[in-house]
């Protein structure tokens, strides 16, 4: 067996050599699996796609994982999707491969994936974090996750300090609470500004067009909308022709590099994703999760995201808060999740202030008499909201 293992090292090297005379390109080439059956396109398509990454650069190798089928590319067949799933984490796991693209993974709680789009109002690329996969069934815990992710994805590729934004989606203000609480303990979020004049960490929809932050972090399920949206919306749906696909499923001590698409994703977006794959493994995606991780639990990740999973118990003075007398409330204040929004409207009734909740341009908001927005913002920071004075659309 060992003579064996010594004869297909020096035919690889052999190989690497007269590849590297043909094309000028020396090193080893990047292996990248790619799963064709299963597509709503066909295999066809699949192929297309892999071949047009290949053609892109002479330093990859694109390894086909199905049927046989009239190609020039490297070929490893099977009957099915499920002998095509075995195959690939069997190729992954002997290191045959260094990447793989498929169209549907089952990744272990922990563990989703990190997308890549190109925003239509500026034609900024911008990281989705996450679109597949199941980070936590903790909503918040699950979204300060997928923004390391998100983080890892992008260090990854190339961006030494990306720039880090949240959807305005439930929960979006305790996940700021939590990172901002990171940071003070040493784990550093690049925390960009709204294109809005109202700014803020927290993102709005011409947001998401402009492409604003380098990563984008929002729940799973609105990120695989996401993805849908922007890779689709030029051909009604049926055929996804733009971005990078559904990304690398990353977590911690996750150590298979595996691409999801979608199986409407077309040529195009396969090529991407390829060449996605290509850059992940050549800014060794795993050994920056693992940098990054350390980092994030040397601050209190772990600590912080048991805090969040617990039941708090609510005080007896919220729940049994009365209402002052109404007055006008013309003055708002936003920077309150929506799920907390109630809860400190009855901070504000503790202490003297009339409050009523609403829906502002910006997501929720606590409305008090103008006169009183000064007192109540101090309440209200001092209750630990991280709060600001809303202004006009």
């Amino acid at each position: 067996m060992a003579t064996d293992n010594i004869k297909t090292m020096i035919g690889s090297i052999f190989n690497e050599i007269a590849d590297a005379m043909e094309t000028g390109s020396f090193g080893k080439k990047v292996r990248v699996g790619l799963t064709t059956l299963g597509s709503e396109l066909g295999v066809e398509n699949m192929i297309k796609g892999a071949e047009m990454a290949q053609k892109r650069a002479s330093h990859i190798e694109v390894v086909l994982i199905g049927p046989k089928v009239d190609s020039a590319l490297t070929q490893v067949v099977v009957e099915n999707e499920d002998q095509g799933y075995k195959e690939m984490e069997r190729m992954l796991d002997s290191k045959e491969l260094d990447a793989c693209v498929t169209l549907h993974y089952s990744f272990p709680i922990g563990v989703s994936t990190v997308g890549r789009v190109v925003t239509p109002g500026k034609g900024r690329e911008m990281i989705i974090a996450t679109t597949t996969g199941t980070s936590s069934a903790h909503r918040v815990e699950a979204m300060v996750k997928n923004g390391i992710y998100g983080v890892i994805a992008a260090k990854a590729i190339g961006i030494k300090n990306p720039t880090v934004g949240i959807l305005n989606v439930d929960g979006a203000r305790q996940v700021e609470r939590a990172f901002k609480e990171l940071t003070v303990k040493g784990y550093q979020i690049n925390f960009t500004e709204s294109s809005r004049a109202d700014g803020g960490a927290v993102m709005r929809g011409n947001d998401l067009l402009a492409g604003t932050p380098d990563v984008m972090i929002t729940d799973t399920l609105t990120g695989n909308i996401m993805m849908k949206v922007f890779s689709s919306f030029t051909t009604g749906g049926s055929y996804e022709s733009q971005g990078y696909g559904y990304g690398p499923g990353i977590g911690e001590n996750y150590d298979r590099l595996i691409m999801i698409l979608s199986r409407a994703s077309g040529a195009p977006v396969i090529a991407n994703a390829i060449s996605y794959a290509v850059e992940l493994v050549q800014g060794d995606v795993l050994a920056v999760a693992k940098k990054e991780f350390e980092a994030a639990n040397k601050a209190g990740l772990k600590e912080l995201l048991s805090s969040l999973t617990k039941e708090v118990k609510k005080e007896e003075s919220k729940a049994v808060a009365k209402a002052p007398e109404k007055e006008p409330v013309t003055g708002t204040i936003d920077g309150i999740d929506i799920m907390e929004l109630e809860d400190a409207v009855k901070v504000l009734w503790s202490s003297g202030i009339y409050a009523e909740s609403g829906m502002g341009c910006t997501g929720p908001i606590v409305m008090v008499n103008e006169t009183k927005i000064s007192e109540a913002l101090g309440v209200l920071s001092k209750a630990g909201y991280s709060v600001g004075q809303a202004e006009d659309c």
